[in-house]
């Protein structure tokens, strides 16, 4: 995804669900670091398609569907469950 960094694409997680019919044709993502800080809010998850980095659950961002550009891969549950606490833990939700 473009996100208007450097003019470069990043690999992101979309974390929200499907529209349908009347939705906005909106996502929200996740996006992937390889510069990590080592800070509580970087979720760091191992995948063959991720350079090593990790998900900024601080940089959470809607964007329309159509600037998402393909898709890479998948993360399974308990992948997707360290993501969701931390986007938990960042919105302050716990």
């Amino acid at each position: 995804m473009d996100l208007g960094y450097l003019g470069k694409t990043r690999p992101c997680l979309v974390i929200s669900v499907p529209t349908e019919g009347l939705d906005r044709v909106l996502c929200t993502i996740v996006p992937h670091t390889t510069t990590v800080r080592g800070s509580r809010f970087e979720i760091q998850v191992a995948k063959k398609f991720l350079k090593s980095g990790a998900f900024s659950v601080q940089g959470l961002a809607t964007v329309t569907q159509q600037q998402v550009l393909r898709k890479l891969g998948e993360l399974n549950a308990a992948e997707m469950k360290l993501v969701e606490e931390g986007v938990k833990q960042w919105l302050g939700l716990d």
